[in-house]
């Protein structure tokens, strides 16, 4: 992005040029203050709104692609399993090993993506996932199909830490959970997309091999795209401070973490990293509600994956629903999902102050219905399953946008991506559950046992955040008015 300067601009501060990487960090080296600062104010203000939409609207492409090439697997599941002799218990496995190293990755990623360029951070980690996709087509034998899966579980979780930086730098606190509840309908677009997409794929050619290499294909040249129009953050294009990011000082924080010279973008190797990790252990790890939105995250997971990642097996077998409808009802449950998002993050900037765990909450309660309404409805009707999906993805998807809103609030922008990491471990340790687990159970049981397994998570997942009721709106500042 390039925002013409005007004439009222200063120089930017000769202390903030930053350390420079050497080595492969160094393409991950964050975008160094603008050489002049806008200082008019109508200038400012044009800038954060051109900035903020394209922040925005590469974020939701960016991410959507992420899904591409990811969700792709679902459909092209039941095609394989039969072509190939994969069993469900095999399927599964490789939903799990998938699951569990992106939420190690999504962890790990944290600690870089909160000092790295969100521009060529999110780009490198979509393309290198979209090659590993590559490969996963090629390929025809389960130790392949499990090493190519479980790269790309790795590259995966390159995506949410940069999106997190970009969002907690270009939006206030006091409208994050809405603007970042629109950026989360990329997960709902880019799944919802790539289902109807590899339906149609196997339709009309009936090669399941072609959802993986026309995803990867579009996933490339939107990273490509991205790396020439994205921004890093508000202060590489000369705009100061979003209002109401400026971190308290104490617990290692200074008292400005854009002008001083001890910044986390700027400062020192060794300092920075001093600080960084004296911010992270007191405003995440020393963080009560964050843990505890962090283990709610499990439940929420479980229950989302378990429906997208077996959905079409489980209509197809449990529901009898054709295979040719089902695309486009998984495809609804994630439409619905968007309107889910939109509609908790207005609840809570709106209705609860920012505290999106008390959204969450109300959330899980209508989780825990819509799955059992999935359970014991007796008919066959494609609509009324459809209806009974939406719900479910209204539901849900709520609490799965405002995990991440809620500690990244909490942990402030120099810890955004690092907190949103650890509900990642969560959340993805539990394709244990969705993934192999379900699928064992299943295979052994039948799927009642796999309702029935999704209804009790779906009710731990509601007692989790109720827990996290008094969590207070964000961590930028003491709160008076939380409750003790």
């Amino acid at each position: 992005m390039s925002i013409p300067l005007p004439p009222r601009a200063v120089p930017a501060a000769a202390n903030l040029a930053p350390a420079r990487r050497s080595g492969l960090l160094a393409i991950f080296q964050p975008d160094p203050p603008a050489a002049v600062r806008l200082t008019d104010h109508a200038a400012v203000r044009e800038g954060y709104r051109t900035g903020q939409i394209n922040v925005l609207l590469w974020a939701i492409v960016g991410y959507a692609l992420f899904y591409f090439v990811r969700k792709n697997l679902s459909l092209a599941m039941p095609v394989m399993g039969k072509e190939l002799g994969i069993g469900k218990e095999q399927l599964g496995l490789f939903l799990t090993l998938h699951g569990v190293l992106y939420g190690v990755s999504k962890f790990a990623n944290g600690f870089l993506g909160d000092r790295a360029n969100a521009r060529t951070f999110l780009a490198a980690g979509l393309g290198l996932s979209a090659l590993t996709n590559v490969a996963f087509g090629f390929s025809s034998t389960s130790l392949l199909f499990g090493v190519f899966w479980m790269l790309n579980g790795w590259f995966q979780g390159m995506g949410f830490p940069p999106c997190a930086r970009l969002m907690t730098h270009w939006f206030s606190p006091q409208e994050l959970a809405t603007k970042m509840s629109v950026w989360n309908t990329s997960h709902s677009i880019g799944a919802g997309c790539v289902v109807v997409l590899c339906g149609y794929l196997l339709t009309w050619f009936g090669n399941w091999r072609l959802c993986f290499f026309v995803p990867a294909a579009m996933a490339i040249a939107g990273a490509v795209l991205m790396l020439f129009t994205l921004p890093d953050t508000p202060a590489s294009v000369g705009l100061p401070d979003v209002e109401g990011t400026t971190v308290a000082a104490g617990d290692g924080a200074p008292t400005d973490d854009r002008v001083t010279s001890r910044t986390l973008d700027y400062a020192g190797p060794a300092t920075e990293a001093q600080d960084f990790r004296s911010f992270v252990r007191t405003h995440v790890f020393g963080n009560y509600y964050i843990w505890v939105i962090a283990a709610a995250n499990f439940f929420v997971y479980a229950v989302r994956y378990a429906v997208l990642d077996w959905g079409p097996t489980l209509l197809n077998e449990a529901k009898h629903i054709d295979l040719s409808k089902v695309g486009w009802m998984v495809a609804a449950f994630e439409v619905s999902g968007v309107v889910g998002m939109l509609t908790s993050g207005w609840l809570t900037d709106r209705v609860f102050g920012g505290r999106g765990a008390r959204t969450c909450v109300v959330s899980m309660a209508g989780c825990v219905g819509a799955v059992l309404l999935l359970w014991l409805y007796p008919g066959r009707s494609a609509a009324a399953y459809t209806v009974i999906l939406c719900l479910a993805g209204f539901f849900i998807y709520g609490p799965q946008a405002l995990v991440g809103i809620s500690v990244a609030n909490l942990a402030t922008k120099r810890a955004a991506a690092t907190a949103v990491g650890l509900t990642g471990v969560f959340g993805y340790a539990s394709t244990v559950l969705s993934g192999w687990g379900l699928g064992r159970l299943v295979q052994s049981y039948g799927w009642d046992r796999g309702f029935q397994a999704m209804f009790v998570v779906a009710v731990l997942g509601t007692v989790a955040f109720a827990l996290a009721w008094p969590a207070k709106a964000h961590g930028y500042a003491a709160d008076p008015s939380a409750p003790r």
